[in-house]
């Protein structure tokens, strides 16, 4: 019979899950159930670092979300995959290590009761839960549990592209997760000696050999029980679907939501707690009134801005069948090649304009031409640069759809509803496009193909920009931190309004870091994983961090 009490519940075994369930039974003192409603992450493509767009490509390891039509792209409805397997969307992901500039974190420093969440407080964090392999100093780890690498390089376009920059007058960074974020140069990864290093790798299954833990899978959490007759309403344990019949698994000190920033929403709505008015009007009892549960929905757009290559060096040489199975065979047999990389080893960070202070534009380069997911494959020889605003102003949200827990919630981002997000989109391509035309490219650049050349006035780009631009996979912000009445959250990750229930994941980022959301979210796991045990924090960092010094006036 399977036990149904522990000290710990946490719902969803991704970069927040996995982390907490590792510290959370280091000392032994505390039983911990995770619960995940997805499968085991066993296959290849998961593993394999340059087969991410598989798992994406379907419903089989993720939970496959669609926005509703939005409104300012064509009434596109765009695809939202969020991982559903044990490693969450750290094991469908594209491994691409950004922390964010350290600005972002002195923003949400800015906000009352959020004190501790400066720069100086996660750096420590950050590099607590990293092992660099090109080692450690002020700003990386060399103990931690995640396995970080840089990009090699070897394919001469992703130090064209980074030439390029510098022609174009931009600067140099060698660590963009370091002293300084702007430039372009070399991009870490999650990948370590050829494999993917998932939380689930780094975190749950070393853990998962102590006794104090279990690990469910293909459980679906319905909803999170409450005590009767307790003020504040107490968290009790959680109703797990399992088949046809639902059981109660009750939790000693606490339910911990890690579901992200889509699923946790929505079960704290099944389970009372969001707008009264929203809740009543589907039936829902009204456990804890916060009006902001799914609100603030924030995510990167991103566009890809492709050329031809003149010389056959691209990654559309690996695509046909037989390279293809070169490829697996030595990543199998050696755990290097092609296989064995994300493909992102260059990128960086741009400032659109003179007067923003720390860069607004993230880049990914890629020696290939096809969509992120792989939908539309390679056809040509080419190669883009992925780009776009790294601190959206558009605002959207996440509602129930149905009171039933296996019915995908409402997705609405409102992409470019801001006349600020559609400035930075269009700097973004015109910027792009500057550094593609450098001397660093004149041996390679063939014709611009996506966007054209035809694609000039902001309306055309405007045009472009709603039929192909895409989200760069970074929702966020939908049970932000904070003290207002908006907020759904305190800066412990602790659910207004109710007791021992807490949300650790990225619905709780007061707004979205510049950059990728993984390693960010794995920090903030680090970070409460102490305050869950009662831990002081670890000391602050005293390291500095680069800002333009004329960022007021000089764009580069």
């Amino acid at each position: 019979m399977l036990k149904n009490e522990f000290d710990y519940i946490i719902v969803g075994a991704g970069s927040a899950g996995s982390v907490l369930a590792n510290r959370l039974t280091e000392d032994g003192d505390a039983t911990v159930l995770v619960l995940e409603a997805g499968p085991a992450d066993h296959s290849i493509f998961i593993h394999m670092p340059s087969a991410f767009a598989y798992p994406l490509a379907n419903d089989k390891y993720n939970w496959y979300y669609h926005s509703e039509p939005e409104p300012f792209m064509n009434n596109r409805a765009v695809y939202c995959p969020r991982g559903r397997v044990l490693g969450g969307s750290s094991s469908i992901n594209g491994m691409v290590y950004i922390r964010g500039h350290a600005l972002d974190y002195e923003g949400w420093a800015s906000y009352k009761g959020l004190e501790n969440w400066s720069y100086a407080d996660c750096l420590p964090y950050f590099r607590k839960a990293e092992t660099r392999a090109k080692g450690g100093d002020d700003y990386r780890g060399h103990d931690g549990p995640l396995k970080v690498s840089t990009g090699a390089c070897k394919n001469p376009l992703y130090t064209a592209f980074i030439e390029a920059g510098q022609q174009a007058g931009y600067p140099y960074t060698d660590d963009m997760n370091g002293y300084q974020q702007e430039g372009l140069g070399p991009m870490d990864m999650t990948v370590h000696k050829g494999r993917r290093w998932s939380t689930a790798m780094a975190h749950l299954r070393p853990a998962m050999k102590r006794p104090n833990l279990e690990v469910r899978t293909r459980a679906l959490v319905a909803r999170v029980v409450f005590e009767d007759g307790t003020s504040p309403p107490k968290a009790s344990g959680v109703e797990v679907i399992n088949g046809h019949h639902t059981d109660f698994i009750r939790a000693r000190r606490e339910v911990i939501l890690c579901g992200g920033a889509i699923n946790s929403p929505q079960i704290l709505m099944l389970s009372g707690i969001g707008n009264p008015d929203e809740l009543r009007r589907m039936g829902i009892r009204v456990v804890a009134p916060l009006r902001g549960v799914g609100e603030n929905l924030q995510d990167h757009l991103e566009t890809y801005v492709q050329y031809a290559c003149k010389e056959p060096i691209t990654l559309y040489s690996a695509m046909n069948p037989l390279a293809k199975a070169k490829i697996g065979a030595e990543w199998l047999l050696f755990g290097t090649g092609l296989g064995a990389t994300n493909h992102f080893e260059s990128g960086g960070f741009i400032r659109s304009e003179a007067g923003v202070k720390h860069p607004d534009l993230q880049y990914h380069f890629l020696p290939m031409a096809i969509s992120y997911d792989g939908s539309a494959p390679a056809s040509f020889h080419g190669y883009q640069a992925h780009v776009g605003p790294m601190r959206p102003t558009s605002r959207g949200h996440v509602k129930l759809r149905s009171v039933s827990p296996k019915e995908p919630p409402r997705i609405l981002f409102n992409y470019m509803g801001t006349e600020q997000d559609r400035k930075e989109m269009r700097a973004g391509i015109r910027l792009t496009r500057e550094i593609f035309e450098q001397k660093a490219f004149d041996r390679f650049r063939g014709d611009a193909v996506s966007p054209t050349k035809a694609v000039q006035t902001d309306a055309e780009i405007d045009a472009h920009i709603r039929e192909h631009a895409e989200s760069a996979l970074h929702p966020s912000c939908t049970c932000r931190m904070g003290t207002d009445e908006m907020a759904v959250t305190d800066r412990s990750g602790r659910v207004h309004g109710v007791a021992n229930l807490r949300v650790v994941d990225a619905s709780i980022m007061p707004d979205v870091v510049s950059g990728n959301l993984n390693a960010p979210v794995i920090m903030m796991a680090e970070k409460l994983a102490d305050d869950i045990r009662g831990r002081a924090p670890l000391p602050r960092s005293t390291a500095p961090y680069y800002v333009h010094p004329h960022w007021q006036t000089q764009q580069r």
